[in-house]
């Protein structure tokens, strides 16, 4: 599978894996949704219940920008399997930057259930720096 694929594969999922590490090294993996613009990602932090407002994520792009973003495809029929992963440099980005605009503007027309509720920030922005994947069973021409 080659990036762009993989990119258009990675943007047309619902939902993300967000892995993140601390200062040592600790993983820290959370679902994420998401919208993709480019070669970047953008999630924002809404008001789905969470344990605190001070979220891991968040402390550990503060500590460790480097981040990994997985989507997948399960099937009990393993021939459509496939998984697409985004490596980049991650940063928070706060309501109040033009980019949180853009972020929101992009999650809203994705999500509907953000029309009642959407993400008051901050954002999280991914810039991927390489796209990759697998399938089970190559397509034809890929």
């Amino acid at each position: 599978m080659d990036a762009a694929e993989a990119r258009e594969r990675f943007a047309m999922s619902p939902v993300a894996r967000l892995a993140t590490a601390d200062g040592s090294g600790k993983p820290h993996v959370v679902p994420i949704v998401f919208a993709v613009i480019g070669d970047t990602i953008y999630s924002g932090i809404d008001e789905k219940p969470k344990q605190s407002k001070a979220l891991r994520r968040l402390a550990n792009v503060a500590v460790n920008p480097r981040v990994a973003v997985l989507v997948d495809h399960y099937a009990d029929d393993w021939t459509t399997l496939w998984w697409v992963r985004a490596d980049g440099i991650a940063r928070v980005v706060e309501s109040t930057d033009a980019e949180a605009t853009v972020a929101l503007e992009h999650l809203l027309l994705r999500y509907a259930q953000y029309a009642d509720a959407p993400p008051c920030g901050p954002f999280l922005v991914i810039d991927v720096e390489r796209w990759s994947g697998w399938e089970s069973v190559p397509r034809k021409g890929s």
